[in-house]
């Protein structure tokens, strides 16, 4: 499996560019995440929104798993390169896709203290309410598909 597949660093580097052209006007975006990268081992987690035109540097929202997790730029090598125990690897998520912004990641994050806690957090404010239903429901509530956040 490819670390970044092109379609995902097309799709990052347009956002470096809308991002660049954005701040020559004045303005900021505010971009969702498009990959994940994780520990298996451990709890350190990194989201990212853009690659630079070095093909290299990343920037997103990093968690190294010791409870402040911070914007943050990174590099696709390093993480690719990076050895762990039992001779694993940092590995990209192929099953995260979010429609939520970074910043409402971040502020969660930093409420939660970790990137983990994020989907769970952020889940019941998704689900629609049952304020008309006459009796409770017999099961749970299914997740809106544009909760914002898809898990496999």
């Amino acid at each position: 499996m490819a670390f970044l597949t092109p379609e995902l660093r097309l799709a990052l580097r347009a956002n470096e560019r809308a991002a660049r052209l954005a701040r020559a006007h004045g303005r900021t975006l505010d971009p969702a995440p498009l990959v994940k990268f994780f520990n298996p081992h451990g709890l350190a987690t990194w989201l990212a929104t853009d690659l630079d035109a070095d093909g290299d540097t990343m920037s997103g929202l990093v968690d190294l798993g010791f409870g402040c997790p911070d914007y943050g730029r990174f590099s696709v090598r390093a993480l690719a390169e990076l050895r762990l125990p039992l001779g694993r690897f940092i590995v990209r998520d192929i099953g995260f896709i979010s429609r939520l912004p970074l910043s409402i990641w971040a502020d969660a994050a930093r409420a939660a203290g970790s990137i983990l806690w994020v989907p769970q957090m952020l889940r019941p404010a998704a689900i629609p309410s049952r304020a008309c239903s006459q009796s409770p429901p017999t099961s749970k509530p299914q997740r809106s598909p544009d909760d914002g956040i898809a898990h496999p």
